[in-house]
């Protein structure tokens, strides 16, 4: 008997494989729709319910075709959406720093999920740490999909987005200087993010078998698209503390949050499985820090 969890042979064009992702999608934001509509409560509790109910819509058409990276664009899907229905909510009266934040949020959330969509092979792929999720999670398999695969990252987003509500809802702080830093931590951890994706791409086109990329941003940092990745949440953090400084206990907490899944959960399963592939990853570990990147001196890389 096949397991729910194994994928069956698929024929389906890849063309259509994401045209299923979109249905799924439009779907998933017609019930986040519908509880915006109907809820009464305020903004920030409205959307956490929306962005859950769409979540839960994205969950089911998972299970359905027995893969799990329907829900991988969501990531970067959902942050715009959020921030647009915010700024009909709230009336911060600052609309350069409103504005500011939609361009960079769309700048990433268009380059990320359009990156996916490229390299997406298609149903008869998923992402190799679902699986293996699941699998350590023995009887508690749906739970984990559930619960660690979907609900948690969309957790981790919207506590990311935290600053995005300060700023629209309920900060009306004049622009500063912070904002300025803000945006150029932003701007620069998107583009950091894009380049590091572009250098490991052209990369896997030519590298041998087993080969480690440590060039470029990749010989200065081990996981600069991780990097970038962070820097996007701190920026949108200092955003938040700019417009509503009072929020400082709380508009940072997503920043946090997705530094300390990055560093204890992702880097980690990451660097398991590349020592796993490629023995001589021990060397570029030892060689090239982590995260926080070696921004003067010779590289080491090959």
């Amino acid at each position: 008997m096949q397991s729910i969890w194994q994928r069956p042979d698929s024929n389906i064009p890849k063309a259509e494989a994401l045209v299923r992702v979109l249905v799924v999608y439009v779907l998933a934001l017609f019930a986040a729709g519908l509880v915006l509509a109907f809820s009464d409560a305020n903004p920030l509790w409205r959307a956490l319910m929306a962005d859950l109910v769409a979540t839960l819509v994205v969950f089911a058409a998972s299970r359905w075709h027995r893969n799990s990276s329907f829900y991988d664009a969501f990531w970067s899907v959902i942050p715009p959406l959020l921030m647009l229905w915010w700024m009909t909510q709230g009336d911060s009266g600052v609309l350069v720093r409103e504005f500011l934040v939609l361009a960079l949020i769309l700048y990433w959330a268009t380059r990320l999920t359009s990156h996916w969509a490229y390299y997406w092979p298609g149903l008869h792929h998923e992402d190799w740490r679902y699986p293996m999720l699941r699998n350590r999670s023995g009887r508690g398999a749906v739970w984990m999909d559930l619960l660690g695969i979907h609900v948690f990252p969309t957790l981790q987003v919207f506590m990311g987005m935290l600053p995005v509500y300060a700023l629209t809802v309920l900060g009306g702080r004049p622009f500063n200087w912070l904002d300025i830093v803000a945006a150029v931590v932003t701007f620069s951890a998107i583009t950091l993010q894009m380049a590091s994706d572009f250098q490991l791409h052209a990369f896997a086109d030519r590298a041998e078998p087993g080969a480690s990329l440590d060039t470029g941003l990749w010989a200065r940092c081990r996981h600069p698209n991780y990097l970038g990745e962070i820097g996007l949440w701190v920026g949108l953090a200092l955003f938040g503390l700019a417009a509503y400084p009072a929020g400082w206990l709380w508009v940072g907490l997503g920043a946090i949050a997705m530094i300390l899944m990055f560093r204890f959960a992702s880097i980690p399963m990451m660097e398991e499985r590349s020592l796993e592939r490629r023995p001589e990853y021990a060397d570029v570990m030892a060689r090239i820090p982590m995260l926080l990147p070696r921004v003067f001196g010779k590289s080491l890389g090959h």
